[in-house]
């Protein structure tokens, strides 16, 4: 995941991510991405007008494609 500085120069884990963020963190395309968040895979927010992803979500949707890639063997 992606660390920001905060003023006093400490590193904090990001914790949402604007669509093409996670599209940069899952290594996946647009449409993508865009898909699973319609199908709902991929859970998101929404503050005002912008969709976020949170991280936790990346992470959930990780660990979904582990657990089936685990059920396929």
């Amino acid at each position: 995941m992606v660390t920001v500085l905060n003023v006093e120069g400490a590193a904090i884990p990001q914790a949402l991510y604007r669509v093409p963020d996670a599209v940069r963190v899952l290594g996946l395309s647009r449409s993508v991405v865009y898909d699973l968040i319609r199908v709902g895979r991929l859970r998101t927010v929404k503050e005002g007008r912008t969709r976020l992803v949170p991280a936790a979500a990346i992470a959930d949707y990780v660990a979904l494609l582990e657990r089936e890639a685990g059920a396929e063997q």
